[in-house]
């Protein structure tokens, strides 16, 4: 697949710059670029090294590689579909095997100890396990207290109530159901009671961004498709982030 090495480099993104887009679409495992996502996450946190970070629905592992270089955390790449051999694999090649390490699980099922991160990340996939009234209060156990949890992916810039709205309707399907507003989540986890919400926000602009991928959806733009522009009544948006920190 070639690479338009331009739509991969952003000056907003001055850390993820710094990586190869080659490398970033080898590593994609669909949907946004997640090294992208990461750095505007980890803007809301306060990463340090030494840190033990969980990155839930890693992927390719990309991200996980991304956080310790970036801010020398150690990190456990996790997720369901993804093997760990696979993972490893790329993690060896980015000589990074001391500080990240891959493993398969489910979500729903972490075979973590409680109260053993610092921190929780998840790029571009909570909305597929995290809607759950009762998922923040199950994750939140393995968070040290005080510790930071934050989510970054696609979501929506308000909700809406009955049909599609026209813009969005060539792509919607059945299962976009899970994508929600910033605002939605804070509320969502605000009334768990598990965590304090710090800042629920989405990005800039971020419709207009290039990203990772071969569909035609605004999910994973490329050079055939123009950039998915807000309108003034728009209900996309490119990421929506949230941040919290765990209250117990």
């Amino acid at each position: 697949m070639s690479v338009d090495s331009n739509k991969l480099v952003n000056e907003r993104f001055l850390r993820s710059n710094k990586y190869s887009p080659e490398w970033v679409v080898a590593s994609a495992s669909g949907g946004a670029n997640s090294l992208w996502l990461a750095e505007w996450l980890t803007t809301a946190m306060d990463l340090r090294p030494g840190m033990r970070v969980l990155d839930l629905g890693c992927g390719r592992a990309s991200s996980s590689i991304f956080l310790h270089r970036e801010f020398g955390v150690e990190v456990w790449a996790t997720d369901l579909w993804f093997s760990a051999s696979e993972n490893i694999r790329r993690i060896r090649d980015a000589n990074v095997e001391r500080y990240v390490f891959p493993i398969q699980a489910s979500a729903r099922s972490l075979p973590f100890a409680v109260e053993f991160f610092d921190a929780i990340l998840s790029i571009d996939s909570f909305v597929y396990y995290g809607t759950d009234d009762l998922y923040l209060s199950y994750l939140a156990r393995f968070l040290r207290p005080g510790g930071y949890l934050g989510i970054a992916g696609a979501g929506l810039m308000r909700e809406f109530d009955g049909p599609v709205p026209e813009h969005l309707r060539e792509w919607w399907t059945s299962d976009l159901c899970c994508l929600h507003s910033a605002d939605w989540w804070s509320r969502h986890w605000g009334r768990s009671g598990a965590v304090d919400v710090e800042l629920a926000d989405s990005m800039p602009d971020g419709w207009n961004y290039g990203l990772t991928g071969t569909t035609s959806s605004p999910l994973k733009i490329e050079s055939k498709l123009r950039p998915f522009r807000r309108t003034e009544e728009s209900t996309w948006a490119m990421s929506a982030r949230l941040h919290a920190v765990e209250t117990t």
